[in-house]
């Protein structure tokens, strides 16, 4: 299932982007990334999974673009290292025909129409002849609008519909025809309220942001891959510390993977998606983080799904850690004002950090959309993902932080507070609900994993066990005495039944047992 999640369409009609602005530096291009702010009472729905099934009336969510040419046209695409396709809404000129359809289908819509090739522009890097899914503009795809995927090749479906080189995905392409180039991308992302910092971000190829030189010494956190027959599943991800979450009181939340294949039960798969608006969490994470909130309620709205509802005067805040590296999450990120209200009609902001339902996959936990990104400059280092190279490097993930958890508070008590830092509440007394794991659950993963094998040779000994039988009986009946007639040792009935043994663990989970829906994209 691809991770993408699209949040623009409407707000594309709302009002024009921002030219993108290109700047050429030593090893590397760069390209400024516009954010779009969605306009009230207008409509998006989230490529890949992030918000549940229906559609979120949004004043607030930000959804990042940058500016490509293809064929010489201007189309304003969404960066997303969730998916691994380029298309766009309207015709290319000169374009060349391939003969070929292809699409993505995301958790809510899908894309789909003809596979053809033209120059593109990106990061100031022309590619020619890059493939791409030219899609009919519609109310949902206006004329204009794209998607331009980041992720690894693996997941392209247009190179798997061609075939051939011809069909990689864009960075793919960049790297293989610039070989002096490093094969990593970096990515910042801005936020909109924030009164201290800019709103733009930065999108660079083979290239460090000036500033932020210091994201090379951090930790490289290794990519963690899917298994080879489910190779269409893999995504930027790595893995979270062992209680390597913390929560609004500032201690961990223990969880549990449902990655079977992880070492550490305790260590969870986190994808980073820059296409999800709302990262998705298990719902033992977010009831953790925002059910000790005052005030704050679990609601199934319908224009959301399910999700936590919070008083906006209420901060909350909380940690991630990879590698032993602390990533502090902004207040303003841990819940959103959308300008929205509760059954009573009280204005409430939604938990960011939303409870994963759709999205849920058995290779990954968490997905790490916008409100994770917002705080940290992250540089994905493609290695031997890219397809066709001589590269032997194992690709690999830095972190930097860029949340200042002091500047952070201010920030929310300007905006949210009106300036006056009024604190005083507490959280409520820690529940055991939700952040306890379930009893005896890495056995149950485990068993879950290799069920197959496990099946295989329960069965391979039934045969066994049934030859043996067989073989005995055959045996039996070459006695002197008739097998029907030999002695048998009978248990009188009046003696008691001998005790049964103990059912070591319950029937075998269901896969939806660790499937949860959220919403919509890819």
């Amino acid at each position: 299932m691809k991770l993408a999640l699209w949040g623009l369409q409407a707000a594309v009609i709302w009002s024009s982007l921002l030219p993108a602005v290109y700047a050429a530096r030593e090893g590397g291009l760069r390209l400024k990334v516009n954010g779009k702010r969605n306009p009230p009472d207008l409509k998006y729905s989230k490529r890949g999974n992030i918000l549940g099934s229906s559609t979120l009336s949004n004043s607030a969510d930000i959804s990042y673009y940058a500016n490509v040419t293809l064929g010489g046209v201007s189309f304003s695409v969404l960066i997303d290292t969730g998916s691994s396709d380029l298309w766009v809404a309207g015709s290319v000129p000169n374009a060349k025909e391939t003969g070929k359809n292809s699409g993505v289908t995301y958790a809510i819509g899908a894309i789909q129409g003809p596979v053809q090739l033209a120059d593109l522009n990106f990061t100031g890097y022309v590619v020619s002849d890059q493939a791409f899914i030219q899609v009919t503009p519609d109310s949902t795809n206006p004329q204009g609008l794209g998607l331009i995927g980041l992720g690894p090749n693996q997941g392209s479906n247009v190179f798997s519909t061609l075939g051939s080189v011809s069909g990689a995905a864009v960075v793919d392409r960049i790297f293989r025809q610039n070989t002096s180039t490093p094969n990593f991308l970096s990515v910042l992302l801005g936020r909109y309220d924030d009164p201290t910092d800019t709103f733009p971000g930065d999108i660079t190829v083979g290239d460090i942001l000036q500033g932020y030189e210091n994201i090379t010494s951090q930790s490289k956190l290794d990519v963690t891959q899917v298994s080879t027959f489910e190779s269409g599943s893999q995504h930027w991800q790595t893995l979270i510390d062992a209680n390597g979450v913390l929560g609004p009181d500032g201690q961990p939340i223990t969880l549990t993977t449902v990655v079977a294949k992880t070492s550490d039960a305790y260590k969870l798969t986190a994808v980073f998606d820059t296409g999800f608006s709302l990262p998705q969490v298990p719902e033992a994470l977010a009831t953790a983080v925002y059910g000790r909130i005052p005030g704050a309620q679990f609601a199934n709205r319908s224009d959301v799904g399910g999700i936590w509802q919070v008083p906006c005067d209420k901060e909350v805040n909380m940690t991630f850690i990879f590698a032993g590296q602390k990533i502090p999450i902004h207040p303003l990120d841990t819940t959103i004002d959308l300008n929205v209200t509760d059954d009573s009609g009280n204005k409430v902001c939604l938990g960011a950090f939303q409870p994963i339902t759709t999205a849920q996959d058995s290779n990954y936990d968490v997905i790490l959309g916008m409100a994770f990104l917002r705080n940290v400059y992250i540089l994905i280092d493609y290695g031997d993902f890219v397809d066709g190279t001589s590269v032997t490097a194992n690709p690999y993930i830095q972190l930097l932080a860029t949340t200042d958890p002091t500047e952070a508070h201010q920030d929310f008590v300007n905006v949210r507070l009106g300036g006056k830092d009024d604190q005083s509440w507490q959280l409520l007394p820690a529940s055991s609900t939700g952040s306890t794991p379930k009893a005896a659950s890495q056995f149950v993963r485990k068993i879950e994993y290799y069920w197959p094998i496990i099946a295989g040779v329960a069965g391979f000994l039934v045969l066994v066990l049934i030859i043996s039988c067989l073989c005995v009986r055959r045996r039996k009946r070459t006695n002197s005495r008739p097998f029907w007639r030999s002695q048998k040792s009978y248990r009188p009935l009046q003696d008691p039944a001998p005790v049964g043994m103990h059912a070591l663990g319950g029937p075998r989970p269901s896969s939806s047992d660790y499937r949860n829906p959220w919403d919509s994209r890819y």
